[in-house]
This record gives C-alpha cells, structure tokens and sequence, in this order.
C-alpha cells in the first residue's frame, strides 16, 4: 500500500489524474457511465474543497469512491447499469443476454465482475478501491460468475 499523499493543492492534481481513470471505471461498472462519471465529478469537487483531510486518509482512493457511491446512490434518476452509448450498429458482438444479466447481480458482485474481467483489474486493485479484502473480491467476482453462467445457459466443464 502506497503512503497517503501530502495535502497540498499540486498533490490533488496529481492524485486526481491517477484515480480518476480508475474510480470511473469502478462508478460506471457500479451505476452505468453517465450516473458514474457525475457522482465522480461530484466527489472531486468535494474532495478539491477538502483535500486537507481527504489528502490525509491512508486510502484517498478509497474515501472519494465512497464518497461518489454516496452521491449515485441518492441520485433520483434510475439509469441502467450498463448503457447503449454507442449507435447499436457500432457495437462489438457481445452476448445479447449479458446486460440484463449483469443487472440481476447483486451491486457489489456487477462491479467486481466488470472491473476483474472487463477491465481486467487484479483482485488487488480492486480490493483496494473497494475498500474490501482481496478475498472478498475473489467470493463476489465467483458468485457474480457462477450467475452470469446460469443465466446466460453457459457450462464450463472443469
């Protein structure tokens, strides 16, 4: 684990531009690109004006992804989990069943699905952000799989 950045206004930048690709990620996954991405404008903004004590905590990553999860879950609009950004004709081939698959899951199991095999984070990583041990990754991510594979009708044979 990294040591928390000093809190001055040119380490905000800096943590800013590290975290942000990371917690948008993470938001989108947890609450669809557009809800995700505001909750994370929303959370940067607050944590600019408090960086003092936000620069201070041991996970800074951590809390503004808190914070931002707070913000998208207070939101009144119910936006799908997974939405159609790009012109359907555009879109890559994937499963048809696999967006209102991923809606059945629980909230924690989505995020760390996406983020472990769409994104290809480590449990590490994801652990860290969601501020969760790494086996509670693995225990989400193979409960979210194990669902995903029955509702898509899909047999692995091990």
């Amino acid at each position: 684990m990294t040591s928390p950045p000093v809190a001055t206004p040119g380490a905000f930048t800096s943590f800013a531009k590290e975290a942000e690709p990371r917690l948008r990620h993470a938001l989108a996954a947890a609450f669809g690109v557009q809800r995700g991405r505001e909750a994370l404008t929303d959370a940067l903004a607050y944590t600019w004006e408090h960086w003092e004590r936000v620069g201070s905590v041991d996970n800074p990553s951590g809390y503004v992804y808190r914070i931002a999860y707070r913000y998208a879950s207070r939101s009144d609009r119910r936006l799908s989990p997974v939405p159609q950004v790009v012109p359907p004709d555009q879109l890559p081939w994937i499963e048809p069943g696999l967006s209102a698959a991923l809606t059945r899951l629980s909230p924690m199991q989505r995020q760390v699905v996406v983020l472990v095999e769409g994104f290809e984070w480590t449990h590490r990583e994801t652990a860290e952000l969601l501020d969760v041990a790494p086996s509670t990754v693995q225990k989400h991510l193979e409960r979210g799989l194990v669902k995903l594979r029955a509702a898509l009708g899909v047999n692995i044979d091990v």
